[in-house]
């Protein structure tokens, strides 16, 4: 599958703001998919994921409350919705995906557990 993020801009603190990532061919539901973040000069971050059955969702200690993931299937896309940003949040975001079903969800946290990566949205947030 190939993976294109959108939806990154500018944003003031406090604000909110979608991100989007579409995937291209077949059985798009049956990926479990994630999305990480890297700001400059830092590591990439685990910001959340969801197993394609739904049995696994779990957050970033960072952003636990104010950042969701959500998909549509039909649409072959999955969402991130993100809340209450703060500069801290600044970074680009990536989403992945993977056709394995993990049996330990915090397997999903990890970025060695993804076949497939799309480029990347840069998020920005002013003070």
């Amino acid at each position: 599958v190939q993976l294109q993020a959108s939806g990154g801009g500018l944003v003031q603190a406090g604000g909110s703001l979608r991100l989007s990532c579409t995937g291209s061919g077949r059985s798009f539901g049956r990926y479990s998919l994630g999305w990480f973040r890297q700001a400059p000069g830092k590591e990439r971050e685990f910001v959340v994921a969801e197993s394609w059955s739904g049995r696994c969702i779990d957050h970033g200690d960072s952003v636990k409350g104010r950042f969701t993931i959500s998909r549509d299937n039909a649409k072959k896309t999955v969402y991130l919705e993100m809340n209450s940003l703060s500069p801290d949040d600044t970074a680009i975001y990536y989403c992945a995906a993977t056709r394995e079903e993990h049996v330990h969800c915090i397997d999903y946290n990890a970025a060695g557990t993804y076949d497939y990566w799309g480029r990347g949205t840069q998020v920005t947030v002013s003070s």
